[in-house]
């Protein structure tokens, strides 16, 4: 392992190469490691990686660095959304400004979201990067299965994505005998598995056949021991996407965000316009599934503490991209709710950082603001150690060192 004298002679000895260092200076530093956060911390960054982290008295500034002056705030790694949706490149840029450094999608991305990921490994990026997983697979046969996983292979996606979910009994599921074939295919490719799913006995199910990451609550029940024990034997991280739960009933009237400026300055005005109709708001207040979804937070949010408690891997996840599912602005309200679970402010945190970067295999280069890593942080005007909800309080975001326009 390099010490950091020796990237501090690297960063002075390569920089006409490969870019000036920049110093970010005097800000508290909550690096996403066990760590205490560090008062009056310096940053280096060089290339878009960090290049030492830590008490400024440890890290000396190499002369002509670019100098970020920081005095007051607070310093936390990107935050990583570990199930979103991205439906176009213009919404890696909104997601970023909320402070959301990366979104692994899991789903029903265009080609130009394709372009962006590709793209993305540059010192040069100043929007959100983006993991993909392709078209949602919906075979209804082994032989579907198995050309449905070749077909997204082909495209190179991150992970593989399937439902299995009858939507509140609504709609045909798949059967285990093609879910067990789709895991099957993909692992054979080398490809894992994330799976939609609500009920406790198909968590059970989608385990035993290899599922790789669970992508929503548990809904209709509350974990036992047997499903924490299946977690736990090949360490499958939960994914709560409690904020999906609650964008089902909470437009039955006008929610209190609407009139959020942090919200308001990204939000997409159409779906508001739409969420706002007295005739759409009736319909939410008379939907029984939305009824029975104000009821599956409340088990969703009981089985995110009884999973962390057990100590599951919880990657922080909110579904964000459909109507209605705010994207940037859902994944600090998410970081609410997970506290408001029995989550310390820490944990919830580190779900959305470290944590959330080791579930979707992304941790050699995010999740932690230290050496070698990408300078991907969200700089805040106050600690989210203290109260989770400064992290709305954000004073900038920066993304391979480079500042988002926001």
């Amino acid at each position: 392992m390099k010490t950091i004298a020796t990237l501090l002679l690297l960063a002075t000895t390569a920089g006409a190469q490969t870019g000036a260092v920049k110093a970010f200076t005097g800000a508290t530093l909550i690096d996403g490691t066990d760590r205490a956060p560090v008062a009056n911390a310096t940053i280096l960054v060089r290339g878009g990686r960090i290049v030492a982290a830590g008490p400024a008295s440890a890290v000396q500034i190499p002369a002509g660095a670019e100098r970020v002056a920081l005095d007051g705030k607070t310093v936390i790694p990107g935050l990583i959304n570990a199930h979103g949706h991205v439906n176009s490149p213009g919404d890696l840029r909104t997601y970023a400004a909320y402070g959301v450094t990366t979104v692994f999608s899991l789903g029903g991305e265009p080609a130009s979201v394709f372009a962006a990921r590709a793209a993305q490994s540059t010192p040069a990026l100043d929007h959100a990067r983006v993991f993909v997983a392709g078209p949602v697979l919906t075979p209804t046969t082994p032989d579907e299965a198995r050309s449905q996983v070749a077909g997204v292979a082909d495209q190179k996606v991150d992970i593989v994505k399937i439902r299995v979910d009858d939507n509140l009994g609504t709609t045909p599921k798949m059967s285990p005998e093609v879910y067990r074939t789709v895991i099957d295919e993909a692992h054979k490719r080398g490809l894992r598995v994330a799976t939609h799913l609500f009920y406790l006995a198909d968590a059970k199910s989608l385990l035993d056949a290899g599922s790789d990451f669970v992508a929503h609550s548990i809904r209709d029940a509350d974990v036992d021991a047997d499903v924490i024990a299946k977690l736990k034997r090949r360490n499958v991280c939960v994914s709560p996407t409690l904020m999906r739960e609650v964008s089902t009933f909470v437009y039955e009237s006008r929610p209190p965000f609407f009139s959020d400026s942090l919200f308001l300055t990204h939000a997409n005005r159409e779906w508001m316009t739409a969420l706002e109709k007295p005739e759409a708001q009736r319909a939410m207040r008379a939907s029984t599934s939305a009824q029975r979804y104000k009821v599956a937070l409340e088990i969703a949010k009981r089985n995110l503490k009884r999973l962390s408690d057990a100590g599951v891997p919880v990657a922080m996840g909110t579904d964000t991209g459909p109507n209605g599912r705010f994207q940037g602005y859902f994944e600090l309200m998410e970081l609410e709710q997970m506290v408001s679970a029995g989550l310390s402010a820490r944990q919830a945190l580190t779900s959305a950082t470290i944590d959330a970067a080791r579930c979707m295999k992304l941790d050699r280069d995010l999740g932690t603001i230290e050496p070698g890593k990408w300078a991907d942080f969200v700089v805040l005007d106050a600690s989210p150690l203290t109260n989770i909800a400064n992290v709305r309080r954000i004073a900038s975001v920066w993304i391979a060192g480079n500042r988002v326009a926001r």
